[in-house]
């Protein structure tokens, strides 16, 4: 590991755990934040050789008239299938690594999060220096994604977390977790692993 370059750290958790939201609140510390899901859903609308693998594989219909990225269509026929949501994931993750780490290139922080839903899933961890895993109640996360994303079906939310590791995989493989519950607040757990991940990045 070169000391040249910034501490990379991994955010992830299922589906409405609050990644985001824990983000934001490491953002606001002064941390840069890389959005890998946010990302991944620019370059499939404007990254040219993507559209044209996206296209080849799952047909015209992937686009709307407009150009962009049909999501209803890929939710109905893709997110219910494993072996396309496979596909679609063996087109996007190369991509998305290559915008990271032409991300990583630019910035001088001490440390960078890049915020991912499936950081275990699709290997992406081993690049990374050290990972957090934003945990929440099955019932709770439900609730917050089909508020957040009235487009989904409780099926399609069910056939993404079906998808993912559980939280407590998840937890056993990360080097540290943020419980996102009720009675657990979010804001001293995020400044207490701040200053571990500056002590860590400083010592490495």
């Amino acid at each position: 590991m070169s000391k040249s370059r910034p501490l990379l750290v991994g955010i992830t958790g299922g589906i409405g755990s609050g990644k985001s939201t824990v983000c934001k609140l490491f953002s606001l510390l002064g941390v840069p934040v890389y959005t890998a899901d946010d990302r991944a859903k620019w370059l499939m609308n404007h990254d040219s050789p993507l559209k044209e693998k996206i296209l080849a594989a799952f047909g015209s219909e992937s686009y709307l008239s407009n150009g962009e990225l049909n999501r209803a269509y890929l939710a109905a026929s893709v997110f219910s299938n494993p072996e396309k949501v496979a596909a679609l994931n063996a087109l996007v993750h190369p991509a998305v690594r290559k915008d990271f780490m032409d991300w990583v290139s630019q910035q001088t922080a001490t440390y960078l999060i890049k915020e991912a839903a499936l950081l275990f899933e699709t290997g992406a961890a081993k690049e990374l220096d050290c990972v957090i895993n934003v945990s929440s109640p099955l019932r709770v996360r439900m609730a917050r994604v089909l508020l957040r994303d009235p487009h989904r079906t409780e099926e399609q939310v069910n056939q993404i977390i079906d998808q993912q590791l559980p939280d407590e995989e998840k937890n056993e493989r990360a080097d540290f977790s943020i419980k996102n519950t009720d009675n657990k607040l979010l804001l001293p757990q995020v400044i207490a692993l701040h200053e571990q991940l500056l002590r860590k990045a400083e010592s490495q």
